[in-house]
């Protein structure tokens, strides 16, 4: 099988990230760039190899697929062209910027059956991955995105820079539609939402508490989930999940134990005289990059004509929610 031929279509801070991932992945071959700045298109390709495209035209007749990583006020006019011309597209978040316009890109990508993808890495953070093969039914949910004020990104509201990467995380985890949505934020420093709180229940009844800030003295991008006879922590800066149980008697229950179980120094009393011993998992993964992970992930889809782990459907609703949030923010100010 031929490599497949990849071009990025902006090179900015996360674009030449992009590029330098493609152009190290296996069965690919990074076959350009293309930035509206030359100089620094140049200083990209020439460090992997590639080749400066100066029209996007001449971009899609040379390769099979695409990143777009440009401002998000672009994401629609360049998705489109890229999907009409039967490029598999992989967008950065969030899909667009309004519904129509990603309810355009996802029935364009069905017409010519081509692999579109929303870039929502913190699906590929190391502290995700490590629930896989635990049972999930979260009740209650608290997640904290803050960062200190950088103006990329001032474009739009922190609910779209930095929120949407939990709503969308929430809405994998919880697997069930939202239902009601209440919000309250504030600009402070720029002419966008800059700090934000919203309550999101669902239809099962959970409910989550989610928090960004782009106004912050220090970064943290942490989540907590609860449920029945469960509490998991998690660290996205730090790549790693803690999941604390609870176990009937005083010595660790085979059957909720996997490797690098440990049982707390202390127990819980039950009402009805039975005691339960606390368990503390750290589950470990392989190490690996999450935009690696994420972008091999993208070419597996296009070569095997299979769903992406982040699909179109999966961007569009993450958006819809931002939009919502930002408008009950707008109604309260």
């Amino acid at each position: 099988m031929n490599p497949l031929r990849v071009a990025v279509i902006g090179v900015g801070r996360l674009g030449q990230e992009h590029a330098r991932v493609y152009a190290g992945l296996p069965d690919v071959t990074l076959a350009g760039v293309f930035d509206t700045d030359r100089g620094r298109a140049q200083e990209v390709a020439g460090r992997h190899g590639a080749v400066v495209f100066s029209d996007l035209d001449a971009l899609y007749r040379a390769v099979e697929a695409v990143s777009v990583v440009v401002p998000t006020t672009s994401h629609f006019d360049v998705g489109r062209q890229a999907l009409d011309r039967g490029m598999h597209t992989f967008i950065e978040k969030p899909i667009t910027t309004t519904l129509q316009e990603a309810d355009a890109l996802i029935d364009l990508a069905r017409t010519r059956r081509v692999t579109l993808q929303v870039g929502h890495i913190e699906r590929f953070n190391p502290a995700v991955r490590a629930l896989d093969g635990l049972a999930l039914s979260p009740g209650f949910i608290e997640s904290h995105r803050l960062s200190p004020f950088d103006p990329r990104g001032t474009d739009v509201s922190v609910v779209h820079d930095l929120m949407i990467h939990d709503i969308d995380l929430i809405r994998h985890l919880v697997r069930s539609d939202v239902v009601q949505v209440d919000a309250a934020g504030v600009a402070v420093v720029s002419d966008q939402i800059d700090i934000a709180n919203a309550r999101l229940r669902f239809h099962n009844g959970c409910v989550a508490n989610v928090t960004a800030s782009r106004i912050s003295l220090k970064k943290m991008r942490k989540m907590r989930l609860f449920q029945r006879d469960a509490y998991l922590a998690l660290d996205f800066l730090a790549g790693q999940a803690e999941v604390y149980r609870l176990a009937d008697g005083a010595s660790i229950d085979p059957h909720l134990a996997r490797p690098g179980t440990v049982a707390l120094p202390y127990t819980i009393p039950t009402p009805d005289g039975r005691t339960r011993q606390v368990l503390c998992e750290r589950p470990a993964v392989p190490p690996a990059e999450p935009l690696a992970l994420e972008l091999a992930a993208f070419v597996r889809a296009a070569r095997e004509a299979c769903p992406p782990p982040v699909t179109g459907e999966d961007g569009r609703e993450a958006l819809r929610i931002s939009l919502e949030i930002v408008e009950k923010i707008q109604q309260g100010l």
